[in-house]
């Protein structure tokens, strides 16, 4: 699996990220951003283009080097200061309370400890500070969450972790965060994998 882990895995989750009926999330939800932003996850860079006025300083954190590398040029293409660090969402190298916002989208189905990554959001958030997400998850309805469960442990290997299962307005608010805009439902594509949850969050 390295070779696939490796190489062929961020390309592809590069093309399948840049699917156009992605961009009105990206736009809506990028548009709350402001100040020092830290971005989980950041993939290719396919954020970045979205990020508007009020952002001050973009930090891209991401594991795979190969994602990173894809970043770098996309990074070179942004009109607002791009840091990339290679690294993992449960050990956020920040400090406490440093940030004004974080970002994930499409991100936490594929933390191996999403618990963790979002206690470390919540440490690095200033006090008011936001977590503006996009997430697909577990859906409502009890035949799409069967199926879910079904093929989570399948797809997992070999979509680099991704879980189709994951409760992702349960995660957030356990790790200490209030809800304060959610919404929800389906775009298009397989319902397993198109239950989306799009919201803002602030740490209590």
């Amino acid at each position: 699996m390295g070779l696939y882990n490796d190489v062929v895995l961020p390309r592809l989750c590069h093309l399948a990220m840049r699917n156009r009926h992605l961009v009105p999330y990206r736009r809506r939800v990028l548009a709350g951003a402001q100040g020092e932003v830290l971005e989980i996850g950041i993939g290719s860079g396919l954020n970045l283009p979205f990020y508007g006025p009020h952002v001050r300083g973009i930090h891209g954190l991401e594991p795979s080097p190969q994602l990173v590398r894809l970043a770098e040029r996309a990074a070179g293409r942004s009109n607002r200061p791009v840091s990339l660090i290679e690294g993992s969402a449960e050990a956020i190298p920040f400090d406490d309370k440093s940030l004004d916002t974080i970002v994930t989208t499409w991100t936490l189905c594929s933390i191996p400890h999403a618990d963790r990554a979002l206690a470390q959001m919540r440490r690095v958030l200033k006090p008011g500070g936001r977590l503006l997400f996009v997430e697909h998850g577990l859906g409502p309805e009890e035949a799409v969450r069967k199926w879910q469960h079904r093929l989570t442990p399948v797809w997992s290997k070999v979509s680099g972790g991704c879980h189709l299962n994951r409760p992702i307005q349960a995660l957030i608010e356990h790790a200490g965060f209030d809800v304060a805009r959610l919404e929800t439902g389906y775009m298009k594509g397989p319902k397993t994998m198109a239950f989306i949850y799009e919201g803002d969050a602030r740490p209590i």
